[in-house]
This record gives C-alpha cells, sequence and structure tokens, in this order.
C-alpha cells in the first residue's frame, strides 16, 4: 500500500514496449500512473507518450469523455495510432478511460482495428490482455509522469452529485473514499521519493470520508498528511461548494504545509441558472460561503472555474454573472462552454445558445478575469515568494507559489542567464515584474 516512483525491474526482452498516451484531466494522470506501475512491476517496458514509435509497440490510450472538444481530441488520437498500426508502424492499440467506459459499443462498430477497449475500472483485464497480472502487492504503487517533485494524489474516485450538465458519475460510478491510512501510507512512499508537493484530487473533495467514517473527514486527512515527513505543500483541486466543510480551512491555518489556495468550480451565479444545473445552492449562499472563506483566510488564492451558453442562460444572466465575477475578483479563473452531453439530466432541454456566443461570453468573461489577474499581479510587485522551480524553459527557470497549480496557473520565471535554481527546490523570489498571468522576478537569501 505504497506510492513511489518504482525501481527498474529486469525487463523481459520477449515483451514489446508499452506507451502510454494520455488525454484529459489529472484524474487520468494518475490512472496512467497506476496503469504504468503495474506494467513496471510485471517487467514491461513502460513510456509515457514516446517521441519515436516502435513496430511492437502497445499503444495504450488513456482517453477523456467529459466534453466535446475532449471527446473529438480521443477520437483523434485513436484514429491517428489506429493509422500507424494499419501502416504496420506499431503493434497493438488499446483505448481505455472515460470515453472508452461511456462510448464502447459505437467506438468498436466505427474504429474496428482497435485491439481492445476497456472502461475506467477495466485495470485488471487490461492487464491481461497484454498478458500482465495485476500485482495486488503493487496497491497504490504508480510511475510518476509529472515531475517527481509533485504528484496528483487522488484521494477518492466517482461522484454522488447531481449536477445537470456533468457525466462524470455516468463514466467514473458513485464516490467511493479511499482509506485514510492507505493514502498516509502513500504519501509516506512518495515523500521518500522526492516528492514535495501532494495536489489533492477527486471529482469532490469535500465528500471524502462520508462513505467510510460517516462524516466528512477531509480536515483530518489533511492534518494526517500535513505530519508526514517530506512534504512541504499540500494543496487542494475540486471543493463542492454546496455542503463546503469549513473545519478544512481551520486546518489550513494551523499548517504552514497546506498551500493557502482552493480550489471551488462554481459554475454559474444566477439563482435560475444554479437551480436548473442542480448545483443546491443559490446566488446568495454561493456570495455568503466565498466571503466566509476568505474572512477565514485571508491571504487564500480562490480559484474558480464557470460554464456559459448551459441551456435558456439569458443574455441577463451572463450580464449577472460577469458583472459578479468583477466583483468577486477570484485570484484564478477559467470559462468553458457549454457542452450537450447525452443522458445527463440537461441533455432533455433545448441547447438553445449559440455556440458562437457561447464562445463571445466565455472569452468576455475570461477578458474580465484578465483584467483582474493583471491588477493583483501587480500588487506583487516588490514582495517575496517562496517559489517552487518546475522546470526550466526558454531560458527561464519556471517555478510557482503556493497560489497557483501546475499547468493552469500563474508562473513565476526566473532568468536563467543570470541566476540558478535547482529544478524540484524551492528558492524566494522578489518579483520585479508583473504581467497579466506572469511573474518575474529575482532569486534571494
Amino acid at each position: 500500500m505504497r506510492t513511489k516512483i518504482l525501481d527498474k525491474p529486469t525487463i523481459q526482452p520477449n515483451r514489446p514496449r508499452v506507451n502510454v498516451v494520455t488525454l484529459g484531466c489529472s484524474k487520468n494522470t494518475y490512472d496512467s500512473e497506476v496503469l504504468m506501475g503495474q506494467l513496471k512491476g510485471n517487467a514491461f517496458d513502460v513510456v509515457h507518450e514516446a517521441d519515436k514509435v516502435g513496430k511492437n509497440d502497445i499503444v495504450v490510450i488513456n482517453t477523456c469523455g467529459f466534453i466535446d472538444n475532449a471527446k473529438q481530441e480521443s477520437i483523434d488520437t485513436i484514429l491517428q495510432y489506429s493509422e500507424l498500426k494499419e501502416s504496420g508502424k506499431i503493434g497493438k492499440v488499446i483505448v481505455t478511460g472515460c470515453l472508452s467506459e461511456r462510448y464502447k459499443p459505437e467506438l468498436e462498430s466505427e474504429i474496428t482495428n482497435v485491439d481492445g477497449w476497456f472502461g475506467t475500472n477495466d485495470l485488471q483485464d487490461l492487464l491481461q490482455s497484454v498478458g500482465a497480472n495485476y500485482k495486488y502487492e503493487l496497491l497504490g504503487e504508480r510511475l510518476l509522469t509529472t515531475p517527481s517533485h509533485y504528484a496528483y494524489f487522488k484521494i477518492a474516485e466517482g461522484c454522488n452529485r447531481p449536477c445537470s450538465f456533468c457525466a462524470i458519475p455516468l463514466m467514473r460510478g458513485k464516490h467511493v473514499s479511499f482509506p485514510m491510512e492507505q493514502l498516509v501510507k502513500n504519501a509516506e512512499s512518495l515523500a521518500k521519493s522526492g516528492t514535495k508537493e501532494l495536489i489533492l484530487i477527486a471529482q469532490d473533495l469535500t465528500y471524502y470520508g462520508l462513505d467510510l467514517y460517516g462524516k466528512r473527514n477531509l480536515d483530518e486527512l489533511l492534518r494526517r498528511l500535513s505530519d508526514v515527513n517530506g512534504i512541504e505543500w499540500i494543496r487542494l483541486q475540486y471543493a463542492y461548494p454546496s455542503g463546503f466543510p469549513m473545519e478544512i480551512l481551520d486546518a489550513m491555518n494551523e499548517r504552514d504545509n497546506i498551500c493557502k489556495y482552493l480550489d471551488m468550480p462554481l459554475q454559474h451565479i444566477t439563482d435560475n441558472m444554479l437551480k436548473s444545473m442542480r448545483r443546491g445552492t443559490t446566488k446568495q449562499k454561493t456570495i455568503d460561503l466565498v466571503n466566509a472563506i476568505r474572512d477565514k483566510v485571508p491571504n487564500l488564492a480562490l480559484r474558480t472555474t464557470l460554464i456559459t451558453g448551459y441551456p435558456g442562460e439569458t443574455v441577463q444572466d451572463f450580464e449577472e454573472m460577469a458583472a459578479w465575477v468583477e466583483q468577486t475578483r477570484f485570484d484564478r479563473l477559467g470559462c468553458f462552454t457549454y457542452s450537450h452531453e447525452e443522458k445527463t439530466h440537461a441533455h432533455q432541454l433545448e441547447d438553445d445558445v449559440p455556440e458562437e456566443v457561447k464562445q463571445d461570453r466565455a472569452d468576455a468573461i475570461m477578458e474580465i478575469q484578465q483584467g483582474i489577474s493583471w491588477e493583483k499581479n501587480q500588487q506583487k510587485i516588490g514582495n517575496t515568494y517562496k517559489v517552487l522551480i518546475d522546470k526550466l524553459d526558454g531560458g527561464y527557470f519556471i517555478g510557482r507559489t503556493e497560489f497557483d497549480s501546475p499547468e493552469v496557473d500563474n508562473e513565476v520565471l526566473i532568468d536563467a542567464s543570470s541566476q540558478y535554481a535547482t529544478i524540484g527546490t524551492f528558492v524566494n523570489v522578489k518579483i520585479d515584474k508583473a504581467e497579466d498571468f506572469d511573474l518575474y522576478g529575482q532569486i534571494v537569501k
């Protein structure tokens, strides 16, 4: 029951290389890492998204089936590797993940040269299809695809929420919390392998523990993970606003290694949209919750996600949301256009907002947020922040503050021609320049 970067066992020369390709969100990244850990434990040569393919390669595509753009990317990727197989440039193509879980019959009939289709809970069957055995002694072990100093840390699977627009319960099932003891051991093993930051993920972090312990138990889990030697940052992603457990903010205030950061997708703000979306809250309750969170942790960076163009969204609904974004001044914000998903509750509604209007509204929200981000970043000039160095790219060492997740949030850039930093370490950086979504600074002692 450990999580670590696996030692390299003796590779069996008669076995083909397995190239795992990951699409979609950080939950898929985690699943690919578990799959790769099992394959490595079975003495397979495993690579992640290899630049060059081999004619005997088995390519496993871990797909996303969340919204239209993601589904199309998954289909295009399957077709790309299917063509490589047809031309004899790779050996086999296997598809797993959310798209395969949701659309297996349709995909099988349309793309006939894929060697196997597996859903989100078919890991054992997938392994057997390539001649590997599921090893229970490897429970929790994984082969990290992220830089080793940070890791996505899944604490639960599935979701019990009834959101009208979301197909995740169709693909991932009901919420299942992972036992706390197992998670702590996984964190300990990661820390011993050099991981400094845990990014907690689930479909809904704040539901953690209800099924196992009869209560929301995220605050206790946070404290126990915080006690793990070597873990310097713990970050929370995907918190749900309805029934939000305020106790986690107490843990955040008590522990220096729990980042003052919260990702809480709110999706919309008008009462009629929230009701139709089945979010279990209202505009005033949402505003009160945001204010209460900020009152309790004044320096917290709050990230949210919004949807434009949901069925029935009027000009007034959109303008009310835009005004709310302007007033609330989120530290981080992402905006997506509504995707009309089969078998969701909202699919019975008319998808009546034209695509170009959806996109125009999303662009307008992001333009507001760009201005807010610029203003907030200007206020950081002259301040010094603890920064975790992620990579060297384009002549800059690039890192993040505790207020930023990888890939989606702001970055701190340090001129590599005049200063040096070791990737995976923390440095103190004084900010001397700020743009919309980037900070520039100098390392200080």
